[in-house]
């Protein structure tokens, strides 16, 4: 996710036109923020921030991951270069509603115009979390949805948001099963279907993604894939990239040249295509800037993943 991030920021809000005439090939640096390759965004850092509140912690503490979200916007703790150069509204004044003391589950915007796709940026530790604490079923338990929409709720708390997030844990927690590609939608998408019939305040939200409930999603042309920070859009381009690459590299990079929201298109991509592949180029991960802060968060996660958690 962190490497897909880097690769994107230097393209964020390029359009597709102009990324066709000149496509990013590579890492490289000082396109659209001026900053050195390898520096990835807010994306990587509020994802750390997660992972390192689950390794610290060894549960799900609410107000921990709220405060490191914090210490991140405030005081540039997990940035590329020690210095936060990016964040999206929503994320903004939910942790401006958390500063005001009010509980982290209601800090998350509720309005419909407030998803955009900065809790599913950031949810890709969940699921690993979720799959050693629940298991291989375990997107057919109520608690891994209470979980999933609380995680979201701490900055996006509309169902939109909520159901994105399910969806995208679902891919990565079938991937985790071994699902093969051609697998994956048959087996994580009905999970969902499940969960709504059973909550049908959220079946407004589901059909925003009905494109993804078709097996011939794949095969929707690029031209109708959006990749706009909208929640969405960036889920269905994410997934349209890993369904129709054959590695790492190429759904990367495929990401990233849809233009316009490129780093997130691309951080989401990244997580999806790297649980999958786990085939990183190595000259992409020593291009990445702070390698030794991810490298500290990562081990402290995987430590807890493995051993085991302290409950809840």
């Amino acid at each position: 996710a962190i490497v897909a991030d880097a690769l994107g920021v230097p393209a964020e809000f390029k359009s597709r036109e102009e990324l066709k005439k000149n496509p990013i090939v590579d890492m490289i640096g000082y396109g659209t923020y001026h900053l050195p390759k390898g520096t990835w965004s807010d994306d990587s850092s509020m994802m750390l921030c997660l992972a390192d509140s689950i390794g610290t912690v060894k549960k799900i503490d609410y107000e921990d991951i709220m405060n490191r979200f914090w210490e991140w916007y405030k005081y540039s703790k997990y940035t590329a270069t020690d210095k936060t150069f990016d964040i999206g509204t929503t994320c903004y004044m939910a942790l401006c509603n958390y500063q005001k003391k009010i509980n982290p589950l209601d800090c998350g915007l509720k309005a419909e115009e407030s998803n955009g796709n900065g809790s599913l940026m950031r949810i890709a530790p969940l699921p690993l979390y979720l799959f050693k604490k629940f298991g291989s079923d375990a997107m057919d338990k109520e608690d891994s949805f209470e979980l999933i929409h609380n995680i979201s709720r701490l900055t996006h708390g509309h169902a939109i948001s909520l159901i994105g997030c399910d969806i995208y844990c679902s891919i990565m927690i079938e991937i985790l099963n071994g699902r093969t590609k051609e697998d994956l939608q048959g087996y994580a998408l009905p999970k969902i279907g499940i969960y709504v019939r059973n909550h049908p305040e959220y079946q407004n939200a589901k059909q925003k993604y009905e494109r993804l409930f078709h097996l011939n999603f794949k095969d929707i042309p690029e031209n109708k894939i959006r990749s706009t920070g909208y929640v969405v859009d960036t889920l269905e381009a994410a997934l349209w990239c890993f369904l129709n690459t054959e590695n790492y590299n190429d759904c990367v990079l495929k990401a990233v040249n849809l233009g316009f929201d490129t780093d997130t298109v691309a951080c989401v991509t990244g997580s999806i295509a790297g649980l999958y592949y786990g085939e990183i180029q190595e000259e992409w991960i020593e291009d990445i800037k702070n390698k030794k802060l991810i490298d500290k968060v990562i081990e402290k996660f995987s430590e807890v993943i493995l051993l085991g958690l302290n409950g809840r």
